[in-house]
């Protein structure tokens, strides 16, 4: 699994663009900052083309349900993985989930 920045792309399940910011600035990798626990939760979605007179569109990321490091970690906060599974705030409510799209850098992986 590689590491997530904040250039990776992830998107809600119906390819809205989750909006990655990195909480920590010290460890980079091609550039950009590690995502660590907690960053990728709360997180804007942006294009979410879930619409219409019923349905809610993906706005925020909630709760990672799993994709954080279990060895690895910065300033005391776990890494976040390319195996990121969370869900969103949009309709139907409990089943739409995030993920990564593509992680953009090739350099760090680690293995939990």
């Amino acid at each position: 699994m590689e590491w997530i920045t904040e250039r990776s792309t992830v998107l809600c399940g119906h390819d809205g663009v989750v909006v990655p910011v990195a909480s920590q600035r010290w460890v980079r990798t091609g550039g950009a900052a590690v995502l660590v626990d907690n960053d990728p939760e709360g997180r804007a979605v942006k294009g979410c083309p879930n619409i219409g007179p019923t349905m809610k569109p993906c706005t925020t990321t909630l709760r990672v349900a799993r994709g954080y490091s279990d060895w690895i970690r910065i300033g005391g906060r776990a890494v976040t993985l390319s195996n990121l599974d969370g869900l969103t705030d949009g309709t139907v409510p409990g089943t739409v989930h995030y993920r990564v799209e593509h992680t953009r850098q090739h350099l760090v992986r680690s293995t939990s």
